[in-house]
C-alpha cells in the first residue's frame, strides 16, 4: 500500500499490515452505516500503529452521528456487537465526547475515515 496523502507516513505502513487481520467489506460497512444514521465512521488506535497484536487487539473506531440520531446506551452496545461480527474481530465504537480531552484531538486528526455520509463528502469538495 503506498501512502495516502491523509495518512501520515508513520501510520500507512502499519496500518496497511493490520488491515490483513479484519474483513472489511465497504458495501456491508456502508449499509451498516447508514442502518445506522451514522455521519463518519473512523480507524483509531492500535490498528494504526506497529504495536497492534492481532490475537488480543480489539479495533478502536470513532463514531460520529448525523444530527438527532445519536443512540442510548444498549443501542450502542449492540452496534458494537454487529461491527464486531462484520469485521470479525472486537470492535469498540467511541464518539468524540467519550473522549479524553487530552487526546482527542489527536484521534480527530489521525484517525483514518472508512465510511463518510454522502452529504460531508459532497461539502467537503465544495
Amino acid at each position: 500500500m503506498t501512502s495516502s496523502p491523509l495518512l501520515p507516513d508513520r501510520i500507512a505502513p502499519a496500518l496497511a499490515a493490520n488491515l490483513t487481520h479484519i474483513t472489511l467489506d465497504r458495501a456491508k460497512l456502508a449499509d451498516f452505516c447508514q442502518k445506522h444514521r451514522i455521519r463518519k465512521l473512523s480507524l483509531f488506535g492500535s490498528i494504526l500503529r506497529d504495536d497492534f497484536e492481532p490475537d488480543r487487539s480489539d479495533v478502536d473506531f470513532l463514531v460520529e452521528f448525523l444530527p438527532n440520531a445519536t443512540p442510548g446506551f444498549f443501542q450502542l452496545v449492540d452496534m458494537e456487537d454487529q461491527l464486531s461480527d462484520l469485521i470479525g474481530k472486537k470492535a469498540d465504537l467511541r464518539t468524540p465526547k467519550e473522549l479524553s480531552r487530552y487526546f482527542r484531538q489527536e484521534v480527530l486528526d489521525e484517525g483514518v475515515v472508512q465510511y463518510e455520509h454522502a452529504t460531508d463528502k459532497s461539502h467537503d469538495q465544495a
